[in-house]
């Protein structure tokens, strides 16, 4: 997965929300939650395509597996932009800057076929997690104990996922069964 470009933007006076935080770490964790912001937009919409796409003997099951993940994923969504603005950051404004951020990777593929969809999302999900506890690390860091807990049950969910995911593939062939 490539590297998230660093955020470089002006920010603007107007946006900055009183905080007790160093502006550094204001910085640092914005930035960091608006990467994870991208990261979770696309992950959603891949979660989604593969929600609609999937097919084979085992359907219903992967379908709504999917849809429960998806939902999760898309909850979290703004609690994480309205995270960054809580502490006087920004965060993402265009669906151009998600994509230049995310380190999610696109699966454009006309057929996936059900176990591969399913072992891509468990792979995207793992990674997430790792992204997710870097960025704890700097929070915890920093002294950002909402942040931080706040992360500590997007991972919990993060990892939840990744484990349905992988219990779902065990043993399966390319078939579903």
């Amino acid at each position: 997965m490539a590297k998230a470009k660093p955020i470089r933007r002006v920010e603007s006076d107007r946006l900055n929300t009183p905080t007790d935080l160093d502006p550094k770490d204001v910085k640092a964790i914005s930035e960091g939650l608006t990467v994870l912001l991208s990261d979770l937009f696309a992950l959603y919409i891949k979660t989604k395509n593969f929600h609609w796409h999937v097919s084979g003997p085992n359907f219903r099951d992967y379908h709504l597996l999917m849809d429960e993940q998806a939902q999760q994923i898309f909850s979290i969504i703004d609690a994480v932009g309205e995270r960054a603005r809580k502490i006087g950051g920004t965060v993402l404004r265009s669906l151009g800057e998600a994509k230049s951020l995310t380190r999610v990777a696109d699966n454009d593929a006309a057929y996936v076929s059900p176990i591969d969809m399913l072992k891509e999302l468990r792979d995207d999900n793992k990674a997430l997690t790792a992204h997710m506890r870097e960025l704890h690390e700097i929070t915890d860091e920093a002294n950002d104990v909402s942040t931080t807990s706040l992360l500590e049950e997007w991972i919990d969910q993060s990892e939840e996922r990744t484990w349905f995911l992988y219990e779902t593939t065990r043993n399966a062939t390319d078939s579903g069964h």
